[in-house]
């Protein structure tokens, strides 16, 4: 049985998401957990469920179809692969839901760090995967992956966007001693930094900016030099640059366009839902969102998704 251990931000937002009315009507989360798990009935008007049944014909709840994550720091350590915990609860979840998951990575990362470890089955037609901050969008066609769309940067732009990047990083004063492959990757629709490189170590990447203040100072200077472009904090080192507009949210709004599902029926977990973090904008789009503070605290939110999901009820909001 789970508990609440993962710290208060975490339980209120299970609170908000799964529905307060469940938690106070039934004790907390464990005693909701329980029921959901034990309970293939919960929501209908059967004994002790009345109240939330009456909420659903109300219109009071929305349905949520649409499971959204971040990569790097939610699913995943940062340039780590899935662990078999959290690959086993996303197939789970594929069975009940649809999942896409959006990434300041490119596609690369998303072959070598999610897809091999989720060993994906007739569910992969429920998945979609966004890299470069929803910049592309890829879907599994007949046999293979296709990319629906990709917004590119142009030459000009992303020659403006290094240079700039450069200046930013010796105006705000933060050289590195070592760095552990090339600091700023182009990935064709994004234009990404990472102040200790692509390849550094995770303890490094942990110590260089856990409060992100380091790349806050360097975001400032860099909205004054390139501001006809993205500018948004992501992973542990990293700052993601795309076309304005091209972000997480224009991602989900894609997802809205082409699935056929509505913000209202959407859920976004991610680690940098503060402002100026790369997922921020999905919350700007008016999608119920989630903060999580790493693998270990989406495990037990995206459980208590499936929970609410397995048999004929859904999470509602």
């Amino acid at each position: 049985m789970l508990c609440c251990s993962h710290g208060p931000n975490l339980y209120f937002a299970l609170l908000e998401t799964i529905g307060l009315a469940a938690f106070r009507h039934y004790g907390g989360y464990e005693a909701f957990l329980h029921l959901v798990r034990n309970w293939p009935l919960f929501g209908r008007d059967i004994q002790g469920s009345k109240q939330l049944h009456w909420e659903r014909i109300q219109g009071g709840k929305i349905l949520k179809k649409l499971i959204v994550f971040d990569l790097d720091g939610t699913l995943a350590e940062s340039k780590s692969s899935l662990d078999a915990e959290m690959a086993g609860l996303l197939r789970d979840l594929l069975r009940v839901a649809k999942v896409a998951v959006i990434s300041g990575g490119d596609w690369p990362q998303f072959e070598k760090q999610l897809l091999p470890n989720l060993d994906l089955d007739e569910n992969r037609m429920n998945l979609f995967l966004l890299p470069t901050c929803g910049t592309k969008f890829f879907q599994f066609v007949k046999r293979d992956w296709k990319r629906i769309y990709s917004e590119d940067l142009t030459v000009e732009g992303k020659e403006k966007i290094i240079s700039s990047l450069k200046k930013a990083v010796d105006a705000a004063g933060f050289k590195v001693e070592k760095v552990w492959g090339e600091a700023i990757e182009d990935r064709g629709s994004q234009i990404t930094f990472s102040a200790l490189g692509q390849q550094a170590p995770l303890e490094e990447k942990d110590k260089w900016d856990p409060d992100f203040s380091k790349r806050k100072k360097i975001k400032a200077i860099l909205d004054r030099f390139i501001p006809e472009f993205s500018v948004r904090l992501g992973g542990k080192t990293s700052i993601d640059v795309t076309q304005p507009g091209i972000d997480k949210a224009y991602g989900i709004r894609k997802l809205r366009d082409l699935l056929g599902i509505s913000l209202e029926e959407m859920i976004f977990i991610g680690d940098a839902l503060f402002v100026g973090g790369n997922d921020y904008p999905a919350k700007e789009a008016g999608v119920v969102s989630i903060a999580v503070r790493g693998p270990s605290e989406t495990k037990p939110v995206t459980e208590a998704i499936i929970a609410c999901l397995d048999g004929d009820h859904q999470v509602t909001l």
